[in-house]
């Protein structure tokens, strides 16, 4: 089905749309293999299921990652110019080893160079990188509380920015919002909000925009609150994945009991 132009596709539970998220992901790099062409992901800490899943099919199926690039939407911050360590639980570039880099054969895993976070201070070499190999083929994500995607927090509600001005915001550092904090730190660290990182690096809207494809999925308990404004309401900067409604192939992929919600 389809709401302003976003598809929706509705599976029967999570654990299916984790592994429908792996093998778009497996057959995007499969097709690009094929033809001799690199493949160049931006890619997701939140949803992580599906990088399990894919590691255990590039294994057995001996599939080469020696042309693909990732680029991780984000990354907490300690400070505006910190990033996290990446020995902390919180840190996306943990995760990210931990669930996806570890788990793949050493003989078929792309090189570390392949491997990419925003840095901060080096935002515009990030997005030139990024375009230099000609943009991302697919922008794999989640969707946040307010209807953030990467770390692109909502603007506040007598904010001026218009919608061409957000989708054209990139690589860049900011405070996280109090409604993502406070998602996050009952999700990560048992509801202590306080230790939660306060700021973080995100790739742009403009980055996410540009790519050639954008998959999403839901699969929270509180996702069909935001997702059916995502769907539904006018394109607007307060709910930053409305904008998608302008890209033109999106596709966001949930389950049943979040489908009958919204």
């Amino acid at each position: 089905m389809e709401h302003n132009k976003i598809k929706l596709r509705v599976l029967e539970n999570d654990d299916a749309v984790n592994l429908d998220m792996a093998l778009d992901m497996l057959a995007e790099i499969m097709k690009n293999n094929e033809r001799g062409k690199r493949t160049v992901f931006i890619v997701p800490v939140g949803p992580t299921k599906q990088y399990s899943i894919l590691a255990a099919m590039v294994n057995k199926l001996n599939i080469s990652l020696k042309n693909v690039w990732f680029f991780n939407m984000d990354e907490y911050l300690i400070s505006p110019t910190e990033a996290i360590s990446s020995e902390h639980f919180l840190s996306f570039k943990k995760r990210m080893n931990d669930e996806f880099y570890a788990r793949v054969d050493e003989a078929l895993i792309m090189p570390k160079e392949q491997r990419l976070f925003p840095i901060p201070g080096r935002e515009k070499e990030y997005d030139e990188l990024l375009k230099s190999l000609g943009g991302a083929d697919v922008c794999y994500g989640g969707l946040g509380i307010n209807g953030h995607i990467a770390f692109n927090e909502a603007a506040e509600k007598d904010d001026p920015i218009t919608c061409e001005e957000f989708a054209n915001l990139s690589t860049r550092v900011l405070p996280v919002s109090r409604e993502t904090i406070a998602i996050n730190g009952a999700a990560y660290l048992h509801g202590d909000i306080m230790a939660m990182p306060k700021w973080c690096i995100t790739i742009g809207m403009k980055q996410i925009m540009e790519s050639k494809r954008i998959y999403l999925s839901t699969g929270a308990a509180w996702h069909p609150g935001i997702l059916k404004h995502v769907l539904n309401d006018k394109p607007q900067p307060q709910i930053p994945s409305t904008i998608l409604q302008k890209h033109g192939n999106v596709l966001f992929c949930t389950n049943k009991s979040i489908a009958e919600l919204i």
